[in-house]
């Protein structure tokens, strides 16, 4: 995998309350959008990705550690492990913010992308999201849990009515305001050639899905295209503290060109 990452606090906002966390070992990537200002959000995020990160190296280190939550039916070990680090995360922030009256009303979103092989296991709550850009086309792996979301899902709104609505930060589910949460689980199978791309809201409402795709296909290697989609959202108005990670799968050597290679140099 070619990998890249960035955060930003953009040139509105004088804290960033982002965090990421790229575990290479594992292949697991992480990205947790902190909410709550004075609440201290980025304490949030990373008690977010810290534990989510600590939760499945010691489920790969010992299979018996205890899971958190209900397990989402008919998955894989692998996502119900990941499932049960953002149940944990959740129990965490939510304790954490019951202590000390000072991040009384601290949350975060997050999302997970957990590899094993071409499976890959993926878990969100709230609107940070993860694309997949596949033979030139970006599909949205995960659907945003928030109100204008929510109101696009149910025809009361266009998507183009959500774009400039004053309800985009209003979620509908997120880290730490209850004890319990529902997320949301998924599998997907990846193939040689695509990219993975997971990202809060701050880049993608400041960055179209075209400026995505085209960025991913013209921009080689990943680092350098997540240096440039972050440029992008701040050249777009930077509201919100940005952060991106690019997952970049090889694609599969043409066997005849290797071939035809070693025959010229024979």
């Amino acid at each position: 995998m070619d990998v890249g990452a960035r955060t930003d606090v953009g040139r509105v906002r004088e804290n960033n309350e982002d965090s990421f966390l790229v575990v290479a070992p594992l292949e697991l990537f992480v990205v947790s959008d902190g909410m709550g200002g004075e609440a201290h959000g980025e304490v949030a995020s990373a008690i977010a990705v810290e534990t989510i990160a600590e939760h499945c190296q010691a489920g790969e280190t010992d299979p018996a550690t205890p899971l958190f939550g209900e397990a989402p039916p008919g998955l894989s070990a692998r996502s119900n492990r990941l499932a049960s680090a953002i149940n944990l995360a959740n129990s965490r922030i939510y304790e954490a913010s019951e202590r000390d009256p000072g991040q009384r009303g601290m949350g975060a979103t997050v999302v997970a992308a957990w590899f094993d092989g071409p499976k890959l296991s993926l878990v969100h709550v709230g609107d940070s999201r993860v694309y997949l850009l596949r033979a030139g086309a970006l599909e949205q792996l995960t659907a945003d849990h928030s109100l204008v979301a929510e109101q696009v899902r149910r025809g009361f709104i266009t998507p183009q009515q959500a774009e400039s609505s004053e309800l985009q930060n209003v979620l509908t589910r997120a880290l730490g305001p209850h004890h319990e949460i529902e997320l949301d689980a998924v599998e997907h199978t990846l193939k040689p050639g695509d990219f993975l791309i997971l990202c809060t809201d701050g880049l993608s409402r400041m960055v179209s899905d075209e400026e995505i795709a085209s960025t991913l296909l013209t921009t080689p290697g990943a680092q350098a295209a997540a240096d440039r989609l972050i440029e992008l959202a701040n050249e777009n108005g930077g509201v919100d503290n940005s952060t991106v990670i690019i997952v970049s799968i090889p694609p599969e050597h043409d066997g005849l060109l290797d071939k035809l290679k070693l025959w010229r140099r024979d």
